[in-house]
């Protein structure tokens, strides 16, 4: 029972910053943009995000300075998809090369040096309780954050008139214009929504789950948060259901070490090439002119790609 506890303490506190970069990332491609500069992204604040707290010694400010550069960069992803009309991934993929080498250069003087601690606030009573109470209860604030955004971002997208309408923006642009939605407007607020996160994210990296700074500090989180997101169907609880996953595979492939030793260099890599894996079987069920897949495996691991994702604004609006 120890075992299974400390392994789950492990994976949600493991899990914060995939768990708050995949909620940001879906909520940027339900309003039909793809972050594909998410990879860089996550790298560059999470650098940000530790010079922030290590110089002003104040955790909090760490988050806050990395949140507001991952807008920052979101907010030109959306000015050059929305004003200038260009292409979504080649702009993203163009900003992940020059945010990861930015933060490897920019990060030479802070390599391998202590900042500011986030510490675990139990809260009271509820960390008593057996089991529950340490699995769920005794963690830090962000990683708090991360349990209560899941439930959050599922009633913003489906139970609130701006996440309605930032839905209804990233599936059929003309149609949500004449119904009076400023299409443009909701393009932009989901994708600033959606990079604050993924700052958010990254400044988690480097102020608690993986503490301090290296060169290439997050190396392909950012891509596996995007494999994520499709895994999870644009659907934040599944979404959640894939991160977990996969910090468990991760988990489980270090323990492994011990047990396999000639393949110690090797585990610790095999979760990243699981979820690609993953990713193509999933993107192949969801094809149209597939039929030989059992129903109940499209039910669970079908998705529900918003129709404009990725595409342009019509001229019209």
């Amino acid at each position: 029972m120890m075992l299974l506890e400390n392994t789950l303490v492990t994976v949600i506190a493991l899990s914060t910053p995939l768990i708050i970069a995949v909620i940001g990332e879906t909520i940027s491609e339900k309003g039909g943009v793809i972050n594909l500069s998410a990879e860089g992204t996550i790298m560059f604040c999470a650098l940000f995000g530790f010079v922030g707290a290590y110089e002003t010694d104040v955790a909090v400010m760490g988050f806050l300075s990395a949140m507001l550069l991952g807008a920052g960069i979101s907010l030109f992803i959306s000015f050059c998809d929305i004003n200038l009309r260009m292409d979504q991934i080649a702009v993203g993929f163009v900003l992940t090369i020059l945010c990861a080498n930015l933060s490897n250069f920019l990060g030479q003087d802070y390599v391998r040096i202590n900042g500011p601690l986030i510490t675990k606030l139990p809260i009271p009573f509820l960390s008593e309780i057996p089991f529950i109470g340490a699995v769920l209860f005794n963690h830090s604030f962000i990683t708090y954050f991360s349990l209560i955004l899941i439930p959050m971002s599922w009633l913003f997208l489906n139970k609130t008139s701006l996440g309605l309408n930032i839905r209804a923006s990233g599936e059929n642009p003309t149609s949500a214009s004449s119904r009076g939605i400023n299409v443009r407007r909701m393009r932009l607020y989901a994708t600033v929504i959606g990079g604050s996160f993924l700052g958010l994210a990254g400044a988690s990296f480097s102020l608690y789950t993986k503490y301090g700074w290296s060169e290439g500090h997050t190396t392909n989180y950012g891509w596996i948060v995007l494999a994520i997101v499709i895994f999870g169907g644009w659907n934040p609880f599944r979404a959640a259901v894939g991160a977990y996953s996969f910090s468990l595979l991760q988990i489980l492939a270090i323990k492994a070490q011990a047990v396999t030793l000639a393949l110690s260099q090797i585990l610790p890599l095999l979760p990243f090439p699981l979820m690609i894996f993953i990713l193509i079987f999933i993107q192949y069920i969801n094809r149209d002119d597939v039929k030989n897949v059992p129903k109940f495996i499209v039910s669970i691991l079908g998705g529900n790609q918003p129709q404009a994702l990725g595409k342009k604004l019509p001229e019209e609006i």
